[in-house]
């Protein structure tokens, strides 16, 4: 696996790492990919999720967290200089072999140093029962990329009041708040942080390759489309009937559907889970004008397979959510 690295130590906002990623997947040669970054304050949240529910945004803007979008599903998370961003970049359009595979890494590297880190659920990594690491995914053509979360000492008191996940999600886990779900691993190691990133490389990588100054020009062109407000809010409209539901080994939900004449005429699906197919077209519009009746929607699925659109996902799972 290829090491890629920047050439000048510089401070870089999110956007840009995840615009690097895309740029890797898109214009490197077809092999595995791995790079390492750090930005100050930040909350993440997924590509489904509704900005509202996930973060306090007056705490963010009070505190001077930033907060983006990503491309990814998943959940709501928090960076900051204390936590270690990993992004992992392969031409395997396997969506769980991909997966399992980078997280076998990482958790090997970890234990390589003396910890007993696991992979739990989809997508933590834990130890002692608690998670130091989460991680999600998305494809593009041709490419998937896993990118996650390594909690080296990072800001938990940010974390616990800057991501507000539901009282469901927690319920699940078996928590009463987002610090004790967490831990970082400057508890079990003796390693700094830039020790830590040497180890993470020499493990993962045999080689590397230096961006170039066009490269750079290249990742700065795509950073832009992630300041918008329109990718970051998303259109966040008010609906008429809005269903939440947790569906164990899938994610959380929060369906927002305009009903008029007994027949969806708008609908969104939101939460942390994952998409690995076109939503827009082989779900949400096929809902449209439909009967929110199990009879009429099971009949609009007619022939798809939910979970070639969202990981895991059952058809019949998806009906109860919309008409439970």
């Amino acid at each position: 696996m290829t090491h890629i690295i920047l050439p000048e130590e510089k401070e870089y906002r999110l956007p840009f790492y995840l615009a690097m990623e895309e740029y890797v997947a898109r214009e490197f040669p077809a092999q595995d990919y791995f790079f390492m970054w750090q930005v100050k304050p930040t909350v993440i949240f997924g590509r489904n999720q509704l900005v509202e529910s996930e973060v306090d945004t007056d705490y963010c803007r009070n505190n001077g967290i930033e907060m983006y979008r990503r491309k990814s599903g998943g959940g709501c998370v928090y960076a900051d200089m204390s936590n270690i961003m990993l992004s992992y970049i392969t031409p395997s359009s396997n969506v769980n072999f991909t997966f399992n595979r980078y997280m076998l890494m990482i958790e090997h590297a970890l234990q390589k140093l003396g910890v007993d880190a696991r992979t739990s659920g989809r997508n933590d990594i834990l130890i002692d029962g608690r998670k130091v690491s989460g991680n999600a995914f998305y494809h593009l053509p041709s490419r998937s990329i896993v990118h996650g979360t390594m909690l080296y000492d990072t800001n938990l008191e940010h974390m616990a009041r800057a991501t507000t996940p539901s009282d469901s999600k927690l319920k699940s886990k078996g928590v009463d708040s987002v610090r004790q779900h967490v831990t970082t691993l400057n508890k079990y190691i003796s390693l700094s942080i830039e020790e830590l990133k040497e180890h993470f490389g020499h493990e993962l990588c045999n080689s590397s390759r230096m961006l170039t100054a066009n490269d750079i020009l290249a990742i700065e062109r795509i950073e832009q489309e992630y300041y918008t407000p329109e990718f970051i809010y998303g259109n966040n409209p008010a609906y008429s009937i809005v269903k939440e539901k947790r569906i164990e080994g899938v994610g959380e939900f929060h369906a927002s559907i305009d009903v008029k004449d007994s027949k969806i005429r708008k609908i969104n699906l939101a939460g942390d889970f994952f998409i690995i197919g076109d939503i827009d077209s082989m779900l949400l519009s096929r809902l449209k004008g439909a009967a929110l009746e199990k009879e009429a929607i099971a009949a609009a699925l007619d022939g798809i397979d939910c979970g070639t659109v969202i990981m895991n996902l059952k058809k019949e799972q998806l009906i109860n959510l919309l008409t439970d």
